[in-house]
């Protein structure tokens, strides 16, 4: 009975002095190339380093932003870098409450992807094709729609002749190769699998419609609450965040490399060399939300009927406060 309660007044003890002292950040992350920052930072201990002994990262994985909102709305996570859509739904069902998108990770990386002998050559030839996106009403699928609309073409569930199928991204490559699909609006490393693996032809690159070439691919969002109690440490992820953002791009065969490592750990397979520097050829790693492209894909979802009746007011979505306070304190110049 004695070691009985001398092992409890131990864990006890430890539980006090260790954990009790520190505090736990909830990190959510996709193993995928357009979360860069998350996977280099995870593999080689960047944020850890960052936040220091006294605060524990618990790193969670998850393979799609709506279940990473799920999440942040249950108090699962603190934070996670996610794409604009999923934050956008997260935000408007929340009433604007439940998150703020404090930084950015990625812009550019997805393609509008055709197969070769599908018989697509200029827009108006897909008419009566069947085109997929990797989940309706996700960032890729809002893109399709407003293409389609911007050409006089509409999907075949909005009357129009265009079958827009939603499909996840391993069996959008299955059906190229069975000739059952005849093109794909998808990110990377998919688009560059499609047309390396799948007979596929780059026909868009997003990157063309855009100022710049520029449109958010992924982002940091934060628990409100999070922000709210936490602001030093959330400041403190954020000046590790732009620093790690800057070292990947100064060192970019270096930070594929551990990247790609860190996506075989948690996937059980890498990207081959090849796709890894095609894809990232389309990509930009960046701390710059890239705003006003997320609220030009909130207006077309907003078109394409994902977000209501009316569109919702998203001017709270954003609190770049600590993110400008950082760039200040390095020189840089300031985020809009």
């Amino acid at each position: 009975m004695n070691k009985v309660l001398i092992i409890f007044v131990f864990i006890l003890s430890f539980s006090i002095s260790g954990w009790g002292q520190g505090t736990v950040i909830r990190v959510g992350a996709f193993p995928n190339i357009t979360h860069p920052q998350a996977m280099v930072g995870k593999a080689n201990g960047w944020f850890e380093k960052a936040l220091g002994s006294n605060v524990k990262i618990d790193w969670k994985s998850f393979n799609a932003g709506p279940s990473a909102i799920e999440a942040l709305f249950s108090g699962a996570i603190d934070m996670t870098y996610i794409g604009p859509n999923p934050a956008i739904t997260g935000y408007v069902r929340s009433q604007g409450e439940a998150l703020r998108i404090v930084a950015g990770a990625t812009s550019g990386g997805a393609s509008l992807v055709v197969r070769n002998d599908s018989g697509i050559n200029k827009p108006e030839d897909f008419h009566g094709k069947k085109v997929a996106s990797p989940q309706m009403g996700n960032t890729q699928d809002v893109a399709l729609r407003a293409w389609l609309k911007a050409h006089g073409m509409k999907s075949a569930d909005k009357g129009g002749d265009v079958q827009v199928i939603p499909l996840a991204n391993p069996d959008q490559l299955t059906l190229f190769l069975k000739k059952e699909l005849d093109a794909a609006w998808t990110p990377e490393p998919w688009a560059t699998r499609l047309i390396r693996e799948g007979n596929g032809r780059l026909f868009l690159d997003e990157r063309d419609l855009w100022p710049q070439g520029q449109f958010v691919t992924a982002h940091l969002i934060v628990s409100t609450k999070f922000l709210r109690e936490h602001p030093d440490l959330v400041k403190t992820w954020i000046r590790a965040h732009v620093e790690l953002t800057d070292w990947i791009n100064d060192h970019l065969p270096q930070a594929k490399n551990i990247l790609n490592q860190q996506i075989q750990r948690e996937t059980s397979k890498a990207l081959s060399a090849s796709v890894l520097d095609e894809a990232f050829g389309r990509l930009q790693v960046t701390y710059d939300p890239v705003r006003n492209a997320l609220l030009t894909s909130a207006r077309s979802a907003y078109d394409a009927g994902f977000l209501g009746r009316q569109m919702p007011d998203l001017s709270g979505m954003y609190d770049l406060t600590l993110l400008n306070q950082v760039l200040a304190e390095k020189g840089k110049k300031a985020i809009q």
